[in-house]
């Protein structure tokens, strides 16, 4: 199943927009589990099997893991959730961005080596830096657009032909890039009204949402603004919201009734 069909289909099956953001501390994570021999896996796979059941997807992202020298548990984690929870995609947030057959290269990385069924890449190249990555069909390609941090002004609002450039990347990720139909967008929910926007101009095309939670994004005015007309359009991540709920022994049921929380909050302005 491609990534589009399995988010649609945890949508579904799931009832739920929300994304559990996998993005562990070491210093963050119970203490019990930081001498085991892949303590940043053991972490994940007690989230994903409380959560699995109230997501649409799972996005580690790629630098927790690499600092640490932890690749082994990011493949563990990925290996885990296609395993023992097959349905729920995992969007590896890796946010690459290059030429030629460095782009290549970090296609191959990310879905040969760590079996990914989608990424984060940066646009700000070009679209010909897009195509390692949209050559796999069946891959979910997730192109920043009006990212969640505060100094995403400083570029994506510089207007250019009475667009301002996160348009410009909305409309030609909706239209001439998208040519297999494995596109989204990453539209920070701390800003709703550009995330209406972006709606306006893609249509149905899904997008992931960050921001929601520690970074302050509103709920209703997230939903609201960047639903689609059947109600879902939206991976809506939490991260530290969900996965730090709790740093004790109960961390796996508090990450449980965090992420029910969200969905049944979401659930109620769809």
């Amino acid at each position: 199943m491609n990534f589009i069909k399995a988010v649609e289909s945890a949508w579904k099956k799931n009832n739920s927009l929300v994304c559990v953001g996998l993005d562990p501390y070491i210093s963050k994570i119970p203490a019990h589990l930081r001498g085991l021999e892949n303590p940043l896996f053991e972490f994940n796979r007690a989230i994903v099997d409380a959560t699995s059941d109230l997501v649409c997807a799972f996005k580690p992202q790629m630098a927790f893991y690499s600092a640490l020298r932890a690749e082994q548990d990011l493949l563990l984690t990925i290996n885990h959730i296609h395993e023992n929870h097959p349905g729920i995609p995992v969007i590896l947030d890796a946010k690459r961005g290059d030429i030629g057959s460095t782009a290549e290269m970090y296609a191959k990385e990310v879905f040969d080596r760590y079996q990914a069924d989608a990424v984060t890449v940066n646009p700000y190249m070009g679209g010909d830096t897009l195509e390692p990555f949209l050559k796999k069909k069946d891959k979910g390609v997730i192109i920043l657009c009006r990212t969640s941090n505060p100094g995403s002004r400083d570029f994506q609002d510089l207007e250019s032909n009475g667009e301002r450039l996160y348009q410009i990347v909305a409309r030609k990720a909706s239209t001439e890039w998208n040519i297999s139909n494995n596109i989204l967008l990453v539209v920070g929910a701390t800003f709703p009204e550009e995330l209406k926007a972006i709606r306006s101009i893609v249509g149905e095309m899904p997008l992931l949402v960050p921001g929601i939670g520690a970074q302050g994004g509103d709920v209703e005015r997230t939903v609201t603004n960047g639903k689609t007309q059947n109600g879902t359009g939206m991976i809506i991540n939490s991260s530290r919201g969900i996965i730090y709920a709790s740093q004790g022994d109960d961390f796996g049921e508090a990450a449980r009734n965090a992420a029910k929380m969200l969905r049944d909050e979401i659930n109620r302005w769809r």
